[in-house]
C-alpha cells in the first residue's frame, strides 16, 4: 500500500485540469489504493495528511481502509478532519468530491409489545434486513444493555427479511436501556451491519445519544468525553456480533476517560457502550468503531446547474467487514 501512494501521488498531478470519468476513477482509486502522507495518519490524532489516502498502510490486500482514517472523515469524533483539510491533502485543486461509507445493507427495529410478566417484562422487536427495499437473508445476535445487565438472544431473517427477536428484563432494574442488533447475510459473514434502538425500562424514553458522553475511537484507545461533573460510568463494554466483555480503563478524571479497545478479529462492526448515571438520570451511550455511517464533503445536492457529477460505487474491508464507499466528484466548489 505504501508503494501504491507512492506511485499515485506524481500521477494525480498529471490529471490537473482533465473533467472526465477517468480522471476521476484514478482519483477514487488513489484514495482507496494509497496510504497517504504519513502513512500512519490516522492514529496520530494531531497530525494532518500531506497527501491523502485511506488505505491501511500494513495491508498485503487492496481496498482495505484503515479503521482510524476512517473515523477521523466522522465529524462526531474530536480528532476528525475538515473537508477543506481533506480538499488541501487531495492535493488536486479544480475538483471537489465527498465521500461516503456505509454498511452494504440496512437494518431496522421496531418494538412490537411489551408484557409484564411476574417479576421481569417482556419485550418483542421486529428486525428487518434490506438492502434498497430488497429483503437480505441474515443471522442476527442482539443485546439488551441496561446499568449493568446485558442480555443476549439470536435469530435469522427469512426470505422477506424480517425476523423478531424477544428480551425478558428483570424489573428490579430501570432506566435507559439499549439494543443493539448486529446482522450478518447467511452468504457471507464478512457482509454486516447492525442498528441500535433505545427505550425506557421501568422510565421515560432516554435522552439523545451522546447526551452524557462523547466517545471517540483512535489508535485502539476511546477516548471519552463527559458533559457533566455528576456523570457516574457504571459500565463500558464492547460489542460485536459473536463478543461482548468489559473495556479496560487506561485512565479517568472527572471529566474525561480511556479504554483500551481490543484489537478483534471478528469479521463485525464494534459497537462501544458506556452505561451509567448523572444523578437520577440513567443513560446507556454508544459510539461504533469506525464511525460509519459517514458522508463528509461538497454538498452536491446544490450543485448548479449543468454541473456534471460523476458517481463510483467500491466495495472495501474494514476491519474484516465489507463496505460500501460511495465517492462523488464535480468542478471546483467552495470548500
Amino acid at each position: 500500500m505504501i508503494g501504491t501512494s507512492k506511485l499515485m501521488v506524481p500521477y494525480i498531478g498529471d490529471l490537473a485540469n482533465r473533467d472526465d470519468a477517468e480522471r476521476f476513477q484514478q482519483l477514487a482509486l488513489s484514495l482507496l489504493l494509497s496510504t497517504g502522507t504519513p502513512a500512519n495518519w490516522g492514529q496520530l490524532g494531531d497530525t494532518k495528511p500531506s497527501n491523502l489516502g485511506f488505505a491501511r498502510a500494513d495491508s498485503t490486500e487492496p481496498y482495505e481502509l484503515d479503521i482510524d482514517k476512517v473515523s477521523r472523515l466522522n465529524s462526531d469524533n474530536i480528532y476528525s478532519l475538515t473537508y477543506p483539510e481533506l480538499w488541501e491533502a487531495l492535493g488536486v485543486k479544480d475538483v471537489s468530491f465527498q465521500v461516503e461509507i456505509k454498511p452494504l445493507f440496512e437494518v431496522s427495529i421496531n418494538l412490537i409489545s411489551s408484557s409484564t410478566a411476574g417479576n421481569q417484562t417482556v419485550y418483542e422487536f421486529e428486525v428487518t434486513t434490506q438492502k434498497s427495499g430488497m429483503p437480505i437473508e441474515t443471522y442476527l445476535s442482539g443485546y439488551v444493555i441496561i446499568e449493568n445487565f446485558v442480555d443476549r438472544q439470536a435469530s435469522s431473517t427469512s426470505s422477506n427479511g424480517v425476523s423478531s427477536i424477544a428480551f425478558n428484563i428483570p424489573n428490579s432494574i430501570n432506566g435507559a436501556a439499549l439494543l443493539l442488533v448486529f446482522a450478518s447475510t447467511q452468504a457471507n459473514p464478512q457482509i454486516a451491519s447492525y442498528s441500535t434502538y433505545a427505550f425506557g425500562h421501568n422510565a421515560s424514553s432516554p435522552l439523545c445519544n451522546g447526551t452524557f458522553t462523547r466517545g471517540s475511537p483512535l489508535n485502539h484507545i476511546l477516548n471519552v468525553s463527559l458533559s457533566y461533573s455528576a456523570v457516574e460510568v457504571l459500565m463500558a463494554q464492547v460489542f460485536t456480533f459473536n463478543y461482548n466483555f468489559s473495556l479496560v480503563a487506561k485512565a479517568q478524571t472527572d471529566q474525561s476517560a480511556e479504554y483500551f479497545i481490543p484489537r478483534l478479529l471478528d469479521p463485525s462492526p464494534i459497537i462501544l457502550v458506556l452505561t451509567g448515571r448523572n444523578g437520577s438520570t440513567s443513560f446507556a451511550e454508544w459510539v461504533s468503531n469506525p464511525q460509519l455511517p459517514l458522508t463528509i464533503g461538497a454538498d452536491f445536492a446544490e450543485s448548479t446547474t449543468g454541473s456534471k457529477i460523476v458517481s463510483m460505487t467500491h466495495i472495501v474491508t474494514i476491519n474484516s467487514a465489507l463496505y460500501e464507499v460511495v465517492t462523488r466528484w464535480g468542478g471546483l466548489r467552495s470548500v
